[in-house]
């Protein structure tokens, strides 16, 4: 279905009626409610797929689809849910995950999804054992620097280059792994 004319065109004027709306969505998003909604009333009316693009029309599942996202978000902000927040930038834990991208990079001969895997499993950590630092029954499992966060954040500090204040450190090791970023 994805490959027909019906389909790509369905995509594109749903993504202007969105756009006129002021809503963006991924054209992954847009794409796959689109071939759930041809798909369910092809199955509801049982006739051909070819048959249900006579029942699509692109204002309609783009109004839907902002009421969607203003639902989602209204209801989002009732309950306190928002943006995740982010460590501050120079934050030591931050730089020490972040330093070790070239050597990822390196071990990995590249793979990018796994260097990515990498950097969220270890700030998934990071930001677990912080919230744990207050749990008593992880006394002792930390080292020298136990539940204390100030403390970690100095060892941490001592370890690693700043990346923050001098990118260029970053960028040579990612040089230095055999490695650049270009945009294509």
């Amino acid at each position: 279905m994805r490959n027909t004319k019906a389909f790509k065109e369905a995509v594109a004027q749903t993504l202007a009626e969105l756009a006129r709306r002021g809503v963006t969505l991924a054209p992954a998003t847009v794409e796959d409610t689109i071939e759930r909604q041809i798909t369910t009333v092809a199955e509801r009316l049982r006739i051909h797929v070819r048959s249900a693009w006579r029942y699509f029309d692109a204002s309609v599942t783009a109004d839907r689809l902002s009421q969607s996202v203003a639902s989602y978000e209204e209801s989002s902000s009732e309950k306190g849910v928002g943006q995740a927040p982010m460590p501050p930038i120079d934050n030591p834990e931050l730089a020490l995950v972040l330093a070790g991208v070239p050597d990822s990079l390196a071990q990995t001969g590249g793979d990018l999804y796994a260097v990515i895997i990498n950097v969220a499993v270890n700030a998934w950590m990071a930001g677990h054992i912080h919230g744990e630092d207050g749990c008593t029954g992880c006394d002792g499992s930390r080292g020298p620097a136990g539940h204390d966060w100030e403390a970690r954040m100095r060892t941490i500090t001592e370890l690693q280059p700043n990346i923050t204040k001098d990118r260029d450190v970053w960028t040579r090791a990612v040089n230095d792994a055999g490695y650049a970023v270009t945009r294509r």
